[in-house]
């Protein structure tokens, strides 16, 4: 999980998720999005697709990153975004 904030004006924070399957990712997007529809119905937009490797959670202050693993290390956002502070890392 990276805090943004300071570095962007349009997130908070990225949290930043690998997965093992297209079959993983599907679960998991649809598990996050339930979870959050109970909790009050949090709007989002969604991009990607767990064919394409990456798929993307916008809850405007928050994006959830959802990659495959070849994926994320060819994105590397923690490099990209090198200026932001990382809160969470869990491997």
């Amino acid at each position: 999980m990276l805090d943004i904030g300071e570095v962007s004006d349009f997130a908070d924070y990225f949290v930043i998720i690998t997965v093992e399957s297209t079959r993983q990712m599907r679960a998991l997007v649809e598990d996050l999005e339930h979870a959050l529809e109970e909790k009050g119905g949090v709007r989002h937009h969604r991009e990607g697709t767990p064919e394409s490797g990456w798929m993307l959670l916008d809850f405007g202050d928050v994006v959830i990153h959802v990659f495959g693993a070849e994926e994320r290390q060819f994105y590397n956002l923690e490099s990209a975004w090198a200026e932001a502070t990382e809160l969470v890392r869990i491997l």
